[in-house]
Order: structure tokens, then C-alpha cells, then sequence
């Protein structure tokens, strides 16, 4: 990497805002690292960014799990030594069911996404960019 090289993160890359972003950032200049549960749109959008001659890594990440995170920015690190930007895109909606009908575990599972997910990439960006020289 060159050191003029920014490092942008983006969850839910896979595909809609997450993959739009990720376009403009690759056309921007950035080094992009694409993280979501499915790998294949991933590395499909490595590929497409590697023949444009730009720089992108792909890492399958379930935002709800902080070990999968964890691993996420251990990537990150190891790859790159740095991060700048980091757009937490990945997000789910509850099914469309009546509320007296949603169970608990559709649920949690949307907070987890949304809410906890967010949380685990917000803090290991920061811890990484606290590390970093220069800090971001």
C-alpha cells in the first residue's frame, strides 16, 4: 500500500448501498475492504475491482458476533497496518409480520444486526485507528 492510500471499510457490501459505496470509494481512490455475510458477492466485487486495477479485500463477517468482528479488523490490520473511513452499512429489517405475531428471536435478531453490530465495528475501527500512525 502506498502511504498516500486511504483504507475504507464498508459492512453489507454484498450488495445495495453497501456495494454502491464501495464502488465510489474504490473509484475514489481508496483501498476497500468489503465485509458481509455472503461471501460470494464479495469476492465477485474484489474481482471486479482487481481487473479496474484497484485495491480490495474481501472479508465473510457476521457483524452479530464479536469474534467474527474481531477477525474483521485483525484483517484489516494485518493487510493494510491502517483505517480511515469506515461506513457500518450492514442492516436488517424485521419481517413483515404483525408485531403480536414477531417472535423474539426476529427480534433480537435485527438488534443484534443493527444496534450490536454497529456498536463491535464502531469499536474495533476505533481501537484500530487509536493504533495506528498516524491515528486516524
Amino acid at each position: 500500500m502506498s502511504s498516500e492510500m486511504k483504507v475504507a471499510l464498508v459492512t453489507g457490501a454484498g450488495s445495495g448501498i453497501g456495494r454502491a459505496v464501495a464502488l465510489q470509494l474504490l473509484a475514489d481512490g481508496f483501498a476497500v475492504v468489503l465485509a458481509g455475510r455472503r461471501p460470494e458477492p464479495l469476492q465477485a466485487l474484489v474481482e471486479q475491482a482487481h481487473a479496474a486495477g484497484q485495491q480490495a479485500l474481501a472479508v465473510p463477517t457476521d457483524v452479530r458476533d464479536p469474534a467474527s468482528v474481531d477477525a474483521l479488523f485483525a484483517a484489516i490490520e494485518k493487510t493494510f497496518g491502517r483505517l480511515d473511513v469506515s461506513f457500518n452499512n450492514a442492516g436488517i429489517g424485521a419481517p413483515a409480520v404483525p408485531m403480536d405475531e414477531l417472535s423474539v428471536e426476529q427480534w433480537k435478531n435485527v438488534v443484534d444486526t443493527n444496534v450490536t453490530g454497529m456498536f463491535l465495528c464502531v469499536r474495533g475501527a476505533f481501537g484500530l485507528m487509536r493504533r495506528q500512525v498516524p491515528q486516524g
